[in-house]
């Protein structure tokens, strides 16, 4: 078995049904889904064949080897590599909080662990906190415990709730928040941990956390200093 990565795709907002159907398709049932606007100038539209602005965004978590299959039917099913078909792309995840977390994330894929990480001498982490709406006063409560500074806050709807609650043991809601944390590496397993504890599974806020390596960073040295 290969790494896990999260997978990102943006596409035309009339657009998003079909990718969603190839991803159930291969039991990526499990995504997190949000709205964007493109910020090409009008004659790159027209270049690339666009005709909206408005973009669909999609995350969804994924074994090496699935990324291979959909990749191929992105291409071929969806030519995704045709003008206005959009792009997708994989991040390599570092960590995962908890067995049940990943179980819901990947859900019905075949998955063994392995390493925790692909990037192991990073200095910063990009903390990913999904929750219930309205509790994101909770999750970052909890984060500034064990030393988070901020984060920024993407509203979003939860696809493949119903089949993945199996392994969680509770309900959850559809409209989410995913709140993003970046801090220095140390940090990254307290902070974690602090969300899980305070705003994890077990609270109202029932989040779920995982972390993306971070290579480089501007702008957080007066802040860490």
């Amino acid at each position: 078995m290969g790494s896990l990565y999260l997978m990102t795709t943006i596409v035309d907002k009339k657009n998003l049904q079909k990718y969603m159907e190839l991803y159930q398709e291969n039991h990526l049932n499990v995504m997190f889904l949000t709205l964007g606007i493109g910020t090409a100038a009008n004659e790159m539209l027209d270049y690339l064949g666009l005709d909206s602005k408005d973009k669909a965004i999609s995350f969804s978590a994924l074994e090496e080897d699935s990324w291979l299959t959909v990749k191929k039917q992105l291409e071929k099913k969806l030519q995704i590599d045709a003008p206005g078909g959009g792009i997708a792309f994989i991040i390599p995840l570092s960590s995962i909080g908890g067995k049940k977390t990943l179980q819901f994330l990947l859900e019905r894929q075949d998955y063994q662990q392995e390493e925790e990480s692909t990037l192991t001498n990073t200095t910063h982490e990009l903390i990913i906190a999904i929750a219930n709406q309205g509790y994101t006063n909770m999750i970052m409560d909890a984060a500034r415990t064990a030393g988070a500074y901020g984060g920024t806050v993407i509203h979003a709807k939860g696809t493949g709730m119903q089949t993945a609650e199996k392994f969680l043991g509770v309900s959850l809601a559809a409209e989410k928040e995913i709140i993003l944390i970046v801090t220095k590496t140390e940090l990254k397993n307290p902070i974690m941990q602090a969300i899980m504890k305070d705003a994890g599974l077990d609270s109202k806020a029932k989040s779920i956390v995982f972390s993306l390596p971070v290579t480089d960073t501007a702008g957080l040295r007066l802040v860490e200093d």
